[in-house]
């Protein structure tokens, strides 16, 4: 608008610049002058279109209809403009802040105009931005929402302060509800290390790392622990052989993508006569998204309970960590894990049992033996009876008082929008700050049994070229939807 009237200007001869002649694209400045007349051209346009009835009733000098949305500010002619009239004429403040100009919040130029002054505050919130838009000399009617629009849908807003993406919590899978024998659906995830002494010298000790492997029932909630020295992976598929051999063989694992554990699925592959075994035993292994530790709670609640006994005994002891040392820690934190109770313990009396998986394994009730003679001939004829009934004990038990407490979502209970193909999106990136986090766009998506999206694909610029990642929902932030 400014440029009009500076062409307009060096048609009539008003134009002080001599070179300044007909159509041009001028390489000067807008002048002061030129930019207060386009403002006040848009303003009035503005209004004409808006708010034709008020106009003409303030150019007749008419009172405001009181139907009018403009009645309660008193609205005077000033300029050609409607400005506020209000109770402020006498004081000594600036006109623009005593008079400011109106405007509807639904029209463009407003919409404008807010994202104008949200950009010179440099994207703060809804109060600094109204600030700005006020001392500017503006008045916009409804303007508290359009600001909270304007900031809501604004990308740098988002990229600074976006939340990351959520979902309700899924169901529970398949293999946490089963009744099925101890350790067949499996979770592993390593943690540590510790320095233990493995050797003592002449002018010290030698010390080394150690590492552990937690597996954990997904059903009975039984965990199993042990010992690795490395994180390569064949300590990995040695871990899970011993594995293996004490516990039987698993139908399913689970884990994360750590590099050792998908070395050792690759390793396994390789293996004829191993993969041979894990397929007749129905043996498959599964990953989590990367950066998705929140989707193995049911493990990674279990190695913050080994870590926290563990720091106990260690605190308690103060003995120097040999490997057989670490070894028996691991089997006693083991004992105690699995010893722990699986439900509030009742007080009553008639039911003294506490259901552990313990009670599972080791087919032992924790209870003193009842006194009483017994034969030899007894341990044949009873005592699978016995064993018997306490596996049948702890699942009627399990079905009936444990499966029920899992039934409530403490968290993640709302439903949010799915995750689309062609969305943009900011990627987290916990290397470095936020303001490099990459922008990517969502390729594909991986709906659950429920519909809902909670892991994506993506692709993004990095280090030159494009690449595509596998990501949980609640490491992107939704910068632009498709739609």
């Amino acid at each position: 608008m400014a440029n009009l009237i500076h062409i307009a200007k060096s048609f009539n001869g008003t134009n002080l610049n001599s070179e300044c002649k007909g159509w041009h694209r001028c390489q000067l400045p807008c002048t002061p002058n030129e930019m207060a007349q386009a403002r006040n051209i848009i303003l009035k346009e503005t209004q004409k279109a808006c708010f034709e009835k008020e106009h003409s009733t303030l150019s007749a000098s008419k009172p405001i209809p009181k139907q009018s949305p403009l009645q309660k500010l008193s609205p005077v002619l000033q300029n050609g403009l409607i400005s506020v009239g209000g109770r402020l004429k006498h004081s000594e403040i600036e006109n623009v802040e005593k008079s400011p100009v109106i405007l509807p919040k639904d029209h463009h130029v407003s919409l404008l105009l807010t994202r104008h002054h949200h950009d010179l505050v440099k994207h703060q919130g809804r109060h600094l931005t109204e600030g700005a838009i006020r001392a500017a000399g503006l008045w916009l009617l409804g303007g508290k929402r359009l600001v909270n629009s304007v900031i809501h849908k604004c990308i740098t807003c988002r990229k600074l302060r976006g939340k990351q993406e959520q979902q309700r919590m899924a169901d529970l899978p398949p293999e946490r509800l089963k009744t099925c024998p101890p350790f067949s659906y499996v979770g592993l995830d390593v943690f540590g290390p510790w320095t233990i002494t493995t050797r003592r010298t002449r002018g010290g000790q030698a010390e080394s790392k150690r590492w552990a492997i937690m597996f954990t029932c997904m059903s009975s909630r039984a965990v199993h622990i042990e010992v690795i020295e490395s994180l390569d992976t064949s300590s990995c598929i040695n871990a899970l052989r011993r594995f293996f051999a004490l516990r039987g063989p698993a139908k399913q694992l689970l884990s994360d993508r750590g590099t050792n554990f998908i070395g050792a699925s690759k390793e396994l592959g390789m293996d004829t006569s191993l993969q041979k075994y894990l397929t007749d035993q129905g043996c498959s292994w599964e990953f989590n998204p990367p950066h998705a530790s929140h989707m193995g709670g049911s493990w990674e609640r279990m190695i913050g309970v080994a870590r926290r006994i563990l720091d106990s005994m260690l605190l308690q002891n103060k003995v120097q960590l040999t490997h057989e040392v670490l070894c028996t820690l691991m089997a006693e934190i083991t004992a105690i894990i699995n010893a722990r109770p699986l439900l509030p313990v009742s007080s009553d009396p008639e039911n003294p049992f506490i259901l552990s998986p313990s009670m599972l394994l080791t087919q032992k009730s924790c209870l003193l033996p009842p006194s009483g003679d017994f034969l030899d001939k007894d341990i044949y004829t009873k005592q699978w009876r016995q064993v018997q009934a306490l596996a049948n004990q702890f699942w009627t038990r399990w079905r009936q008082e444990y499966l029920p407490t899992l039934q409530q979502r403490q968290k993640w209970t709302v439903t949010y929008r799915n995750l689309q193909v062609g969305d943009l999106v900011l990627l987290k990136d916990k290397q470095v700050g936020r303001n490099h986090w990459p922008m990517a766009r969502v390729t594909a998506t991986f709906p659950g049994k429920d519909g809902r999206v909670r892991k994506v694909e993506v692709k993004a610029w990095d280090q030159g070229c494009v690449k595509t990642f596998m990501r949980p929902v609640t490491e992107v932030i939704l910068l632009i939807p498709k739609d």
